[in-house]
């Protein structure tokens, strides 16, 4: 099938195209999992009717235009067939992180007034039932796997078997009818992404947003790598907006096929089985391959050893350039092709969002004959700003070219502003926070950079406090650091974790508190010295631990070190509105703050 960006650009919505690559591929394989130990696809055509199946089934629960229906499961095929058919019965879309606390939960079913919730299993029912409990909003709840019948109270259970029986024929009719009336400023699905404030907030995402992001990433791959019998291994969560559009409607507009990987212990296992083309990732899967791929050649003797040398040090200017043409030579005939090897040998690129990449992890990839792209973007902007493309000239200190569609311009602070159809609409029942993040239509993007003389977006700094994990997950400081302060036992505290794989804290115990666990302790009141006893600082980790019961995995404080003092105006780490001054903390306490990590 030839891949025609004109097919996108003309698309009025999601499910059209979906349907019209359906209708094209037909009996081709399309979704993939591992079943028994062996890898099943489902057709293009099967799912096609399962979606208008499930479409028409949420109609018949009584279902409008308009309403939103919860999506709580970890990738898999019916993540995807769930999600195309909300939207084909003319709804919204609201996907959570299966991380997501009783809490988040409450907050996002209530936030979005959503009617109807598709959970994956019994597993992570347990934290939604008593969310759903409380809303009392709730009217149906389908399971894609079977569910233990709880009292349900005022909601009925419907399994998944349930909502693909009936007449594939009249059920595809009824869709086709109905997404004529859906234009690409109709939003598709609202993606919660945590603020500064703490509370999440529901980015509305319209048919076009990601129709535009999914045509100009179709460029990059059409022109740049040729378009033919693609896979895609689908690894990151589904729930956010980088997997969602790069990994599920990216792969549909290119007329692909998606695997679903089963999970990170098993990723490099899925990897050499399914054998992808592309790969949508972040960077801390390519540290840990790096490091694992490193181990393993250190291993293999003097070599080995010496090809990894000279392949790093032979940078991607001298190889399009043919310097050192007999080293490329040895290389692509010993060392490269098992490096490939262990990627499936089809892989023809991989790309990087969600948190900055390491210019030296790309580097080592390149080095290895592996194409890596960088992007970047975010929730608000469908979510793909830029990436990183052969074309462009690959500088994996930059983020890249914006991508077709996509207008970007630099304000006199260094913010990195954008405009073009892949902007939000704003965000969910939050109009204060819309207005000052979309302003004459430029969505303000929090972040500072420039762009260099090949139109290629450096970003130099983050404008805003948000922790961007080394997973990609964001995470809001504001609201864990609230929280801590909360406790008895706490009187500041500031927490870190951009680009680490968890969250770490910088706290200063309260000073009463502090006082009368010494005279209950029989122990001198001195702040320093109380720090040193395993007790004092056991009573803290014990207020820290009654937090990190309330927040999800990716928000948990896993370590944290006292500070030597209050945070004050007087030491330049607070200003005189209260608030604390981060940089100013992390220089002081840098060193302190990376033993974290080592502990």
């Amino acid at each position: 099938m030839s891949v025609q960006l004109t097919d996108i650009d003309n698309a009025n919505n999601l499910v059209e195209l979906f349907l019209m690559r359906a209708d094209a591929k037909g009996d081709a394989p399309f979704l993939g999992r591992k079943q028994d130990g062996q890898w099943v696809t489902q057709s293009w055509r099967e799912v096609a009717e399962q979606v208008c199946l499930v479409a028409e089934n949420l109609r018949a629960l009584g279902l409008k235009d308009g309403d939103r229906v919860c999506l709580v499961s970890e990738n898999r095929p019916e993540w995807c067939i769930a999600d195309l058919a909300i939207m084909a019965a003319g709804c919204i879309t609201v996907p959570t992180y299966i991380t997501n606390t009783t809490r988040d939960h409450l907050h996002i079913l209530d936030n979005s007034g959503a009617r109807v919730v598709f959970v994956s299993d019994e597993k992570l029912l347990a934290p939604l039932h008593p969310a759903i409990q409380s809303t009392g909003m709730i009217e149906h709840v389908i399971g894609i796997e079977d569910l233990h019948r709880h009292q349900s109270g005022s909601f009925d259970y419907h399994g998944w078997d349930t909502m693909i029986a009936g007449d594939a024929t009249a059920a595809r009719k009824a869709v086709d009818e109905r997404i004529a009336g859906i234009g690409r400023d109709q939003t598709a699905c609202i993606i919660y992404t945590s603020g500064t404030g703490g509370a999440p907030r529901g980015v509305l995402q319209h048919h076009g947003a990601i129709l535009c992001n999914v045509a100009g990433a179709g460029e990059v791959l059409i022109e740049d790598f040729g378009i033919k019998d693609e896979r895609f291994l689908s690894f990151l969560p589904l729930s956010h907006a980088y997997e969602h559009t790069g990994g599920q409607f990216l792969p549909i507009g290119v007329g692909a096929e998606i695997f679903y990987s089963q999970g990170l212990d098993k990723l490099a296992s899925n990897i050499e089985e399914t054998r992808p083309t592309i790969m949508v990732v972040v960077p801390r899967l390519f540290e840990v391959l790096r490091t694992r791929i490193m181990k393993q050649v250190e291993k293999q003797g003097k070599v080995a050893n010496y090809l990894m040398d000279k392949a790093l040090m032979i940078s991607e200017a001298d190889r399009k350039r043919k310097r050192d043409k007999p080293m490329n030579f040895i290389l692509e005939k010993t060392l490269r092709p098992k490096i490939r090897a262990r990627f499936g040998g089809r892989m023809k690129a991989m790309v990087s969002g969600g948190a900055p990449l390491n210019p030296d992890v790309g580097n080592f990839f390149e080095a290895m004959g592996l194409t890596m792209l960088q992007g970047y973007g975010q929730t608000e902007a469908g979510p793909v700003i830029s990436c990183n493309r052969p074309a462009a000239g690959l500088k994996m200190d930059t983020v890249g070219p914006p991508l077709r569609g996509v207008e970007v311009k630099i304000a006199e602070d260094g913010e990195i502003l954008v405009r073009g159809e892949l902007v939000m609409h704003g965000y969910w029942r939050n109009e204060a926070e819309t207005a000052r993040t979309i302003k004459d239509g430029w969505l303000h993007t929090g972040d500072i950079g420039h762009l260099d003389d090949a139109g290629r977006i450096v970003i130099t700094d983050r404008k805003k406090d948000m922790i961007v994990n080394d997973k990609g997950d964001n995470v809001a400081p504001q609201k864990i650091e609230g929280m801590l302060t909360l406790q008895p036992e706490i009187a500041q505290a500031m927490v870190s974790g951009d680009k680490r794989p968890y969250v770490v804290g910088l706290i200063v115990p309260d000073a009463e508190w502090a006082l009368e666990w010494a005279k209950a302790n029989d122990e001198k009141f001195d702040m320093k010295a109380l720090q040193d006893l395993p007790a004092f600082k056991a009573a803290v980790r014990a207020a820290v631990d009654r937090v990190n019961k309330d927040l999800s995995v990716i928000e948990k404080v896993r370590q944290f070190a006292f500070a030597d003092e209050g945070f004050t105006i007087e030491n330049e780490e607070m200003t005189p509105s209260m608030k604390i001054r981060r940089h100013k903390i992390r220089d002081r306490y840098q060193e302190r703050i990376d033993g974290l990590y080592r502990a």
